[in-house]
């Protein structure tokens, strides 16, 4: 642990298993609920996964009193206001969210303005200016990787201002986050890989970063324990249901340690990229965490040692010295990164992207410096260390 004094803070009821969504309306009712509204993309609708959450509400008589399907790939504003507006005019009483982090962070955007008025989401933007409760509301992740189902964060794109617009709040918290492996099996393995290495970057900085704590470690081992074990069979036999159960459970797990504990540098570097080069979020994560590790090896090295037990087993663990277990953690990440890419061609450098130019890197590392996330790396950073990091990442 970094500190002397921590908080630990996950109000988020977790409903996992093989039926978890049959349990949603009874949550509904507990919270007299009986009017949901569904918000969804037409990626889900397309894939039938909107099926499984309609069955499971008519198998005890209910039914979404409306359903928003039009949730970009980027979270707007204009989104967050139709929402909002189909919601008022059904008369919903609850919020069902359906899908990956667009989906989610539009529905608290939503979720802010019904149950606050208005239409303006600006008045509630930055932390913690919501001072009560907001209305029911319920997370169904179709992907395993954000973690937004039990974070307090929400980003929501001003189209017309070209900004990226955040909310902090503990009210943000859905009531619940439903891991049912039904919604995940249909995912691409394209979007398995990036989603995972999301959050196996989620736990392993979590527990390497100097806001650590007793309590985030334990979640953010586990995570990097499930990712490890079941990715690669996951992406071999995409229908697994076990293996996809697990790899829901580690995203959550790796949420809820990476809201306690933070990240550091490998987000700051992945969202000037993102930013930059309109590259997926899980992407960029998996582009930068082997550097950055690497870059840190002098401030993390014992933390980093332990995470070789749940990266590679108790054999590999066992067999290598102490000393070196640190380098062949980052080793084992490397070699998983090699693996997506046979599997999926998941790229492992910048220039794998395709997307991104050398010339752009300055920029990209100007951009990182001013990114929140780096106050809780463990090793200071100044613009010529991420510049190397950069490089280092190119091919």
């Amino acid at each position: 642990m970094s500190t002397s004094f921590y908080e630990f803070f996950c109000p988020v009821k977790v409903i996992a298993g093989y039926k978890a969504l049959e349990h949603i309306p009874f949550e509904l009712a507990t919270l007299q609920s009986s009017r949901p509204m569904i918000i969804t993309d037409r990626g889900v609708v397309g894939v039938g996964l909107l099926r499984h959450v309609e069955e499971a509400l008519a198998a005890s008589g209910l039914q979404a009193a409306a359903i928003f399907q039009d949730v970009p790939a980027d979270s707007s504003m204009q989104a967050v206001q139709q929402a909002a507006a189909l919601y008022r005019e059904h008369d919903c009483d609850a919020i069902l969210a359906v899908g990956g982090g667009s989906v989610i962070d539009t529905s608290k955007g939503v979720n802010i303005l019904v149950s606050e008025g208005g239409d303006d989401l600006y008045v509630y933007a930055g932390a913690h200016n919501l001072k009560r409760p907001l209305r029911p509301f319920f997370v169904i992740p179709t992907t395993a990787g954000t973690g937004s189902e039990v974070t307090m964060v929400a980003v929501v794109s001003d189209t017309e201002k070209h900004a990226k617009v955040p909310f902090t709040s503990y009210f943000l918290m859905p009531n619940a986050a439903v891991l049912d492996p039904r919604m995940t099996q249909t995912l691409p393995p394209h979007l398995t890989a990036m989603t995972a290495m999301d959050a196996m970057t989620h736990a392993v900085e979590s527990f390497t970063c100097i806001a650590s704590n007793p309590i985030s470690e334990v979640y953010a081992f586990s995570a990097v324990r499930k990712i490890a074990t079941h990715l690669l069979a996951v992406m071999d036999h995409p229908a697994d249901a076990a293996g996809r159960l697990e790899l829901a459970q580690a995203s959550t797990m790796a949420g809820i340690a990476f809201s306690n504990a933070m990240v550091g540098l490998v987000h700051s570097l992945g969202h000037a990229l993102g930013a930059t080069c309109h590259l997926p979020h899980g992407l960029c994560m998996n582009l930068f965490l082997p550097y950055v590790l690497e870059y840190n090896m002098e401030k993390i090295a014992p933390r980093l040692a332990e995470l070789l037990l749940p990266l590679a087993g108790v054999e590999v663990y066992a067999a290598t010295p102490a000393t070196a277990r640190a380098a062949r953690a980052v080793g084992t990440l490397r070699a998983l990164r090699d693996e997506l890419h046979a599997r999926c061609k998941l790229p492992r450098t910048l220039q794998e992207t395709g997307r991104v130019q050398r010339e752009q890197l300055p920029q990209i590392a100007e951009l990182a410096l001013n990114d929140g996330s780096i106050m809780f790396n463990p090793r200071e950073a100044g613009s010529a260390d991420l510049l190397a990091i950069l490089n280092a990442a190119w091919s």
